[in-house]
């Protein structure tokens, strides 16, 4: 069905008259004439009758007209779906619990008139980044293990988030009642994060951290959810795991859960935005610029951050030195 000759139906049909329609198309009425000719012999009916004063909605043309404001409205946001500036900035998160979530959330407050689609691709960093070079999303949140000159040409990089770390103990942990605590205690005790996917760039994070402080990370053993390893935690004198200090936790008082931070060296997990760069969406450049005036960090502190992240943010041009 020809929309433009849809359209010029509604404009007679609002108008009652076809020049008035034709001066609000800002064309010819013999346009208008041919337009409503053509509709008609689509649809095998009459839609108007002409009357002294103009024209006039048939039966068959009153029955079509709420049908014909829906298509053009139809039209209307399946353009703004698709069209820059109009449609949703689709990024993901990979959880809503985690920095990158709490940070967009942030962008949201600050840029309240951005129409935001919030997703959770449930991808490692090839996968997402897999999804921003077909358009899925128009940005996604990872930490990047290679090099810039092994990601897709289009593909753009940069380091936004250095996520500090905490130590998550319940009320009995002999580490409970710290004000901070150092890699050398932890490697005391016995830290557990079941569940954790081997390959992913979280996994090999873990992986080089426990292996340069000596720690113990325990990823044996199923994953029954996030409510289920708090209550254990809760419940263990010697159970402790690592987390985000920006992750999202809920838990019951009665837990009485301390969330400690981890210094000297302070351990960062280092995500970066990635997105295209032919990309035209006007708030993606904003997004970015709220990003850069957000990330923190710890005046004085010493830091560790795993050799893949220091090599990919050297070359991809976004290092920063060390505070």
């Amino acid at each position: 069905m020809d929309l433009d000759a849809v359209r010029t139906f509604v404009a007679a049909a609002d108008a009652g008259q076809f020049q008035d329609a034709a001066a609000a198309l800002s064309i010819t009425q013999q346009a208008v004439s041919k337009r409503i000719a053509a509709l008609e012999r689509d649809l095998k009916v009459r839609l108007f009758t002409r009357t002294a004063r103009g024209v006039q909605l048939t039966i068959d043309g009153q029955a079509f007209l709420p049908h014909a404001r829906e298509l053009l409205r139809v039209e209307a946001r399946a353009d703004a779906s698709v069209r820059p500036g109009r449609r949703a900035l689709r990024v993901d998160v990979h959880s809503r619990r985690t920095a990158p979530a709490v940070l967009l959330q942030d962008f949201h407050r600050t840029h309240p008139r951005i129409e935001l689609d919030v997703v959770t691709l449930d991808a490692d960093v090839h996968a997402a980044t897999a999804a921003v070079e077909a358009g899925a999303v128009d940005a996604t949140f990872h930490a990047v293990t290679v090099p810039a000159r092994q990601l897709p040409g289009a593909i753009r990089t940069a380091r936004v988030i250095d996520e500090h770390h905490e130590i998550l103990v319940g009320p009995r942990h002999a580490l409970a009642n710290a004000g901070a605590v150092t890699l050398a205690q932890l490697a005391e005790h016995r830290i557990w994060m079941p569940g954790m996917a081997p390959g992913t760039e979280w996994a090999d994070y873990y992986d080089e951290l426990a292996a340069t402080f000596g720690l113990t990370i325990d990823t044996v053993g199923p994953a029954f959810g996030n409510e289920a390893l708090l209550a254990e935690i809760a419940d263990s004198a010697e159970l402790a795991t690592l987390a985000g200090e920006r992750t999202r936790y809920l838990w019951p008082d009665s837990y009485d859960l301390r969330r400690i931070p981890v210094r000297d060296p302070a351990p960062i997990y280092p995500m970066s935005l990635i997105w295209r760069e032919d990309n035209p969406h006007p708030a993606l450049s904003k997004l970015r610029d709220h990003l850069d005036s957000r990330r923190a960090e710890i005046p004085g502190a010493e830091v560790w951050i795993p050799t893949w992240g220091q090599r990919s943010a050297l070359e991809t041009g976004y290092a920063r030195s060390k505070p």
